[in-house]
């Protein structure tokens, strides 16, 4: 089901909200439109409160719809879609399934490889996480079934096990299984669990490599990752950790010798203890850094500071997750384009 806005800028008003409202904002959101949802915000929660968080949509419940080039109902909300994981999707095959696992890449449509695009058109189910290019899905026959298991922080959140074991209830039905997630599936993505999952059940498992964060987000910020006689290398780490969290197996001393390109997915909450450790173990406070938010999309924002002082920039500027994090002299290594 495609929704079509009649010009890029349109305002589009999307009253009484589906369970899949995060596919109708993405579908709009990618052709260009500024999207309002006809939601109290005190009484938002869930998916809806999390694309407002990354400021994807706003609030507008008094909405006078003649200030509005499009109102219109959600169309997964009606009556009939497909919404519960137990539902049988057309065409759902009495064979042997299968499971591949999408990588989306950061978010932007354009960045879904073509390999990725047509495992989509021929899946019978897809198995979605919030930071994948959700928009797509509205162009993909109705009769796909769409599940999903998205996590969002500090809300609504599948378990890994109970995903694990969607995806092999739904191959051992029959159907061609894709697990479309954000970024590359094996880069922080768990996608190493599903397929030993996979495996383990005796189901068909197959992998479309993505565009990771870690590299796109600081490129289309306009930062290379390596530069010659700068960066001669980058490490990825992960910082939903803090250094001192014992949950943490990152050793912060070793990545900060590097002399290489850190970037740090999943850090914005961890900002400057990350900064301190590094700092302590021989990282100029001065090298460069930035965080890149929503990387790709209409709401990308970059903020750049030093190191030392990236945390309390960050914090100024409001700047939310998801968001990558880049420090090391190659940050500064690209000329501001002219005007």
């Amino acid at each position: 089901m495609r929704l079509t806005v009649p010009s890029a800028g349109a305002r589009v008003l999307v009253h009484t909200p589906g369970p899949r409202i995060a596919e109708t904002v993405h579908g709009l959101l990618d052709q260009g439109a500024t999207v309002a949802l006809r939601v109290d915000s005190s009484s938002a929660g869930g998916v809806v409160a999390d694309l407002a968080s990354r400021r994807l949509v706003t609030f507008d419940p008094d909405a006078d719809f003649d200030a509005y080039d499009l109102v219109l109902r959600d169309p997964w909300g009606q009556p009939g879609a497909a919404t519960d994981e137990h539902d049988s999707p057309a065409g759902a095959r009495a064979t042997a399934g299968r499971v591949v696992l999408v990588g989306g890449g950061p978010g932007d449509p354009g960045l879904l490889t073509l390999a990725g695009m047509s495992a989509l058109q021929a899946a019978d189910v897809v198995v979605c996480d919030r930071l994948a290019p959700l928009g797509l899905l509205d162009t993909l026959d109705p009769g796909v079934e769409v599940i999903h298991v998205g996590k969002i922080p500090r809300g609504e959140f599948t378990p890994q096990e109970r995903i694990n074991a969607i995806l092999v209830e739904q191959a051992r039905a029959g159907r061609t299984v894709v697990r479309l997630k954000g970024g590359d599936s094996f880069v922080f993505g768990r996608g190493g669990e599903e397929w030993n999952a996979c495996i383990e059940a005796g189901i068909p498992v197959s992998v479309i490599p993505g565009v990771t964060s870690s590299i796109a987000g600081p490129a289309l910020a306009g930062i290379p990752v390596t530069h010659r006689e700068l960066a001669q290398g980058f490490v990825v780490v992960s910082g939903h950790v803090g250094p001192q969290d014992t949950r943490g197996s990152v050793d912060w001393g070793a990545v900060a010798r590097t002399g290489l390109t850190i970037v740090v997915l999943m850090g914005v909450a961890n900002l400057e203890p990350l900064a301190r450790a590094l700092v302590a173990n021989g990282v100029d406070p001065r090298t460069p850094a930035a965080c890149v938010a929503d990387a790709g999309l209409a709401t990308q924002r970059v903020v750049r500071a030093t190191v030392a002082d990236l945390a309390a920039a960050v914090a100024d500027a409001d700047l939310r997750p998801p968001a990558v994090t880049v420090i090391g002299h190659a940050v500064a290594a690209l000329a501001a384009p002219r005007p």
